[in-house]
């Protein structure tokens, strides 16, 4: 094996990017843009020979270039529309930009087609840099890995292919492939973008490392636990692949209208050229104010209002650890008041760890060897108390013995053979119901209680059959706990309810912490029992945001108005069932979003008024007064550009930076 598989890297990891990656879609790799382009530079090249004078046959085949190059796209998608019995904007631009050119006004109808095509260029490059900043998060994974065969020989492979039970070899600088543990070496791992710690982490054989996250300068030799396909990033990609493709339910709300507003914008546009034409009016007067309130009328900017401040908003929490599945989501959390949180995993960090140790008077054990004996007898077991009390057993570096016989009650706990003794650890609860000894069983259950009552769980060590001390077992509160449950509370007006099926006085003493009074505190609870505790505040009225990372709690993540589930340790089930997730386990987020949801929703409104302020203004300019096409044009498809570029801002960082702040 290479020595430098083995050895402690002596130097700190060199400072590595903590930005996601990220892929620009370029301008004119959109078609749009560069037919757009095509007719700008056609329309820009016609004009001046028009304006000097030039003949008609110098500029006129050139106006019918950018006619065509500008207006084929959203004709061909008018038509098709059209075919489906559906009236599209685009069509009705098309028809416009013609009926001026048949009228003389080949300068104006180009000027439309121009216009129209940039428009839908800009809304096309939109669209693209928002799924880029989305994709970006799950841009990590490398795109090839080392894998080692039983026999040593290296060969380099496509990471899609590894599989679970595969060893790799990682080396300095690269990124891991796949979820893995660590078999071999040491090394500092760089993994802000899955956990968001800033900080380098310390790897050596036995721990975990994420697909995605950046080796340092040791090399490392790990062993595969889950498929390319199944890890933490690729769990969530098809989440993602939604997110740009869902509508709002304001958004399917405008759509609905758009038809029928086509619809009577068509009979209006006949209206207003007819009705003055059966007075005597001018034909080409007539024609060129129908075509004008045609352009001017056309809801282009109002169907624009909704998507992009939405999808920009879920592009943002997504560089920030959060994704969103959909717009639909992105405009449900706006409506939360109501909030409820499981305990382990969420408000915890889910990894219980050993916090007392307590030899009992005459078991002539000190704490170090009541902690190694327990931990022999736990070792094989994969039971997360079992974990808890080994890890801190190595914490400590204390030896575990060899042992023999081991068995695992479900529900009890487990025995071994240690050194000659037969030594159980388990449930107090169940090891003492037939303890002899009431003396020993008394303090025993004395002993237990104390540690219960301070919200740890106990744990029971008895050899051969006689109790010799017992161990306190707790998951660590997050540090943001407590921040998140005031911010969330500001947010909604209400405190958060705590939904846990752990036991009363653990959960009592966990919601003390973070500031959720007993009122709100539900402990012991069944998944069905979640789901029926949001159901009643669902019953009031309430719009409910459940927050959780299990598989019990999937069913209540489902009925809830919004579900969000922890991403890091999340179960399948939970990350399915939720409607967003937070990828790097950071609390805090989950006000930050809803505070983010609430601006999208903001800017949607004034988005909706600059459109209506707009094509209330013109239509009645070209009803009341004469509105020159060209203006109407620049009016029509500037407020379009307009209500684009405003909901891009939420794209900024600086936007998810105010919304952290607003809930402070």
């Amino acid at each position: 094996m290479p020595s430098d598989l083995l050895q402690r890297p002596e130097r700190a990891v060199p400072a590595a990017p903590r930005t996601v990656p990220r892929r620009r879609t370029r301008v004119f790799a959109l078609a749009e843009a560069r037919w757009a382009a095509a007719a700008l530079v056609l329309f820009l090249i016609a004009l001046p020979l028009q304006l000097t004078g030039a003949p008609a046959w110098a500029w006129g085949p050139l106006y019918a270039a950018a006619y065509v190059t500008g207006g084929w796209e959203p004709a061909w998608a008018g038509l098709t529309a059209l075919r489906e019995k559906t009236l599209d904007v685009d069509l009705l631009m098309i028809v416009a930009a013609i009926g001026a050119a048949s009228i003389g006004q080949v300068m104006d109808g180009a000027l439309l087609i121009v216009i129209f095509a940039t428009s839908g260029a800009l809304e096309a490059l939109a669209t693209a840099r928002t799924q880029d900043a989305v994709r970006g998060l799950l841009d990590l994974a490398p795109a090839v890995a080392t894998r080692l065969a039983d026999d040593g020989i290296e060969s380099t492979v496509p990471t899609q292919e590894l599989v679970a039970g595969d060893t790799v070899l990682v080396r300095p600088g690269e990124r891991v492939g796949a979820d893995s543990r660590v078999l071999a070496g040491a090394s500092e791992v760089d993994q802000a973008t899955i956990t968001g710690e800033p900080l380098p982490v310390a790897k050596e054989a036995g721990d975990e490392v994420f697909a995605g996250t950046l080796n340092g300068t040791g090399a490392l030799r790990v062993r595969v636990e889950r498929d390319a396909s199944d890890s933490v990033i690729a769990r969530i990609v098809a989440m993602v692949e939604e997110a740009s493709e869902t509508k709002a339910p304001t958004q399917l709300f405008i759509e609905k209208v758009e038809q029928r507003y086509s619809l009577g914008m068509v009979f209006a546009t006949v209206a207003v050229f007819a009705v003055p034409l059966a007075f005597g009016a001018d034909l080409t007067a007539s024609l060129l104010r129908a075509m004008t309130f045609m352009i001017v009328a056309s809801p282009c900017a109002v169907v624009l209002a909704t998507m992009p401040p939405l999808l920009s908003a879920i592009a943002n929490a997504g560089r920030h650890g959060v994704l969103v599945k959909s717009a639909v989501v992105m405009e449900r959390l706006v409506q939360v008041d109501a909030v409820a949180l499981d305990k382990t995993g969420t408000l915890t960090e889910g990894t219980p760890r050993v916090t007392d140790i307590r030899p009992l008077p005459g078991s002539g054990l000190a704490e170090d060897a009541l902690l190694a004996l327990a931990a022999a007898a736990e070792h094989p077991s994969e039971h997360p108390l079992a974990r808890a009390v080994v890890d801190a057993a190595r914490t400590r570096r204390l030896g575990i013995a060899d042992i023999r016989d081991f068995t695992s009650t479900p529900g009890v706990g487990v025995s071994a053979t240690v050194d000659g003794h037969t030594v159980t650890v388990g449930a107090p609860a169940r090891l003492l119901a037939g303890d002899d000894d009431a003396g020993s069983a008394a303090r025993a259950a004395e002993a237990a209680a104390d540690l219960e009552d301070g919200g740890r769980t106990a744990v029971l060590v008895l050899r051969d059959s006689v109790p010799v001390g017992v161990l306190g077992i707790a998951d660590r509160l997050r540090l943001d706990a407590a921040a998140t449950v005031v911010a969330l509370t500001r947010l909604t007006g209400s405190t958060p309810m705590l939904v846990t099926g752990d036991n009363p006085r653990a959960a009592a003493r966990l919601a003390a912490e973070v500031g959720i009074t007993g009122d709100e505190v539900h402990a012991g609870l069944l998944p069905q029992d979640k789901v029926e505790a949001v159901r009643r505040l669902e019953g009031h009225g309430r719009k409910v945001l459940v927050i959780g990372d299990g598989v019990n709690d999937a069913p209540a993540l489902a009925a809830a108005h919004t579900g969000i589930a922890m991403g890091r340790a999340g179960s399948d089930l939970a990350l399915e069932t939720a409607d967003a997730v937070i990828v790097r386990d950071e609390l805090a987020t989950v006000p930050t979003v809803v505070s983010l949801s609430r601006a999208a929703r903001r800017l949607v409104v004034q988005n909706l008024i600059i459109a209506g302020v707009f094509i209330s203004g013109l239509v009645i300019w070209d009803l009341v007064g004469v509105l020159p096409l060209p203006l109407g044009v620049l009016g029509h498809e500037g407020s379009t550009v307009i209500v684009g570029l405003n909901g891009l801002r939420l794209l900024r960082d600086a936007a998810w930076n105010r919304a952290a702040k607003d809930v402070r």
